[in-house]
């Protein structure tokens, strides 16, 4: 498959980030915040002006806290309301996963989840919980039942790279019953050996670099683990660079 049949969709945790992902060329934007907890929900603000500014598909990552995806009842109904909102805000879809506690889907709550995003007509896109699922195969055909358009994973392992073959295996498990979107640890130096790996239809990343802040003071007596004085931003060129790996 070359050019126009494979999609770039770009992880972006501000709204600036967003719309640089768009410029740059990016397809589909999934919007979170909080990415070094995994990615959380974002807030409405930053939902209402990412729909505002962008014209590509909007699709919010619905999860209230970093951890595990294992729910409680608040949490769920706070996820319901999230959905509510996105649909009011016209997102064009949701990501959202569930597990159970011995490591299957949580099929009853995700149908729920995906029942609301329906009455907006918005996409559905399960996120990695399904890369911590006891067997990847059977949570599979667990979401292939669940009537979601796409799930999100890196194989079960750390990077797409590294879960390749299992990607590989899912994608012609799966075949036109649902998309398998690979993830995670991809750059512009390896995306055309995961294209050929795989035969993959879509691909996501953050496709970042790091870059100066513009503080010029800075309080030497605050000594963090994280660096406060740079920040991670969408790279066009990186972008650019993938999307060229995509269309060869």
């Amino acid at each position: 498959m070359k050019g126009k049949g494979r999609l770039l969709e770009i992880c972006a945790d501000t709204v600036s980030n967003a719309l640089v992902a768009q410029a740059a060329g990016g397809r589909r934007i999934e919007f979170c915040t909080g990415l070094s907890e995994g990615g959380t929900t974002p807030s409405a603000a930053q939902v209402r002006e990412a729909r505002k500014g962008l014209h590509i598909p909007l699709y919010v990552l619905i999860r209230p806290r970093g951890g595990d995806f294992l729910y409680g009842d608040l949490e769920f109904e706070i996820m319901k309301a999230d959905i509510h909102f996105c649909g009011q805000a016209g997102c064009d879809g949701v990501v959202i996963g569930m597990l159970s506690p011995d490591g299957t889907v949580d099929t009853e709550r995700c149908r729920a989840l995906i029942a609301v995003a329906r009455q907006y007509g918005m996409g559905v896109t399960f996120h990695r919980a399904f890369d911590r699922s006891r067997d990847l195969f059977q949570a599979l055909e667990a979401v292939i039942a669940l009537g979601c358009d796409r799930i999100l994973t890196s194989g079960g392992y750390a990077t797409a790279i590294k879960g390749a073959d299992v990607i590989r295996q899912l994608i012609e498990k799966a075949g036109n019953r649902i998309i398998v979107m690979p993830c995670a640890g991809i750059t512009p130096e390896n995306a055309g050996e995961l294209i050929r790996t795989t035969g993959l239809k879509e691909m996501h990343g953050t496709f970042r670099s790091r870059q100066a802040s513009a503080m010029q003071y800075k309080n030497a007596k605050m000594n963090r683990q994280k660096d406060e004085y740079s920040l991670m931003l969408t790279d066009a060129e990186k972008i650019k660079a993938v999307l060229k790996c995509m269309n060869n």
